[in-house]
């Protein structure tokens, strides 16, 4: 599997940053709507593509693809860094890794899916929420993570919880209370690769869910 790591950045240009408050809102949710369809403005050669690319922002404008293919050159873009994505790596091999990922299990008594961390917040006593989110969401990410290498090649070593946010969902109408919304939890740490291969295939697919929304890329590096 042929693999493409990329920097997007929007272009300097007068007409591009003119549209900037239209294209990067400030808003969380119409935010990560704008951004979903800007980047897929940049892989998006026909109307019967599948979305094959995971996607991050890295900073305002700046943006950081996982990609099957190449993006497309745009006029609303800056010239694109590309490398392509072939990492060695070899079982025991330890990876200092970020993941920004909207992080669910399935619930066995309702079957319903639920977010890790609000699903942790919801048992506690109102008042005590606050100042128990970011320990919440670094034990149940942490315990999450987990259960995803199991099937997906590694082994958490450590992760911790550098934010934790939820965001209501694109195009919903209505009073707040009640709207949908879904969580994102910045984790950070260390993993030990136990099957390359299928770390490699899980890395490339993404970890949890809401992708479209700039969540699931893991960003590796080797560890010192």
């Amino acid at each position: 599997m042929t693999l493409y790591f990329s920097r997007i950045r929007l272009a300097r240009n007068p007409s591009t940053q003119a549209l900037a408050s239209l294209l990067t809102p400030s808003e969380a949710g119409p935010r990560h709507s704008a951004q979903h369809k800007l980047l897929w403005a940049a892989f998006a050669d026909g109307p019967d593509r599948r979305r094959d690319f995971l996607w991050r922002e890295d900073h305002d404008g700046t943006f950081l693809t996982l990609s099957a293919r190449p993006p497309q050159p745009m006029d609303l873009f800056a010239p694109h860094e590309v490398k392509p994505f072939a990492p060695a790596l070899a079982p025991g091999q330890m990876l200092d890794f970020v993941l920004r990922a909207n992080a669910t299990r399935m619930k066995r008594d309702t079957g319903r899916r639920v977010d890790v961390v609000m699903d942790a917040l919801h048992d506690l006593p109102k008042g005590t929420r606050a100042p128990e989110r970011l320990a919440a969401a670094s034990r149940e990410g942490a315990a999450w993570l987990g259960r995803q290498g199991a099937a997906a090649g590694f082994r958490v070593d450590s992760a911790v919880a550098g934010d934790y946010a939820t965001v209501a969902l694109p195009g919903h109408r209505g009073p707040r209370k009640g709207q949908p919304q879904f969580g994102i939890l910045d984790l950070e740490g260390r993993i030990e690769v136990t099957d390359p291969a299928v770390f490699l295939s899980h890395l490339a697919r993404g970890f949890g869910r809401a992708k479209a929304f700039g969540c699931g890329l893991m960003l590796i590096r080797r560890a010192p």
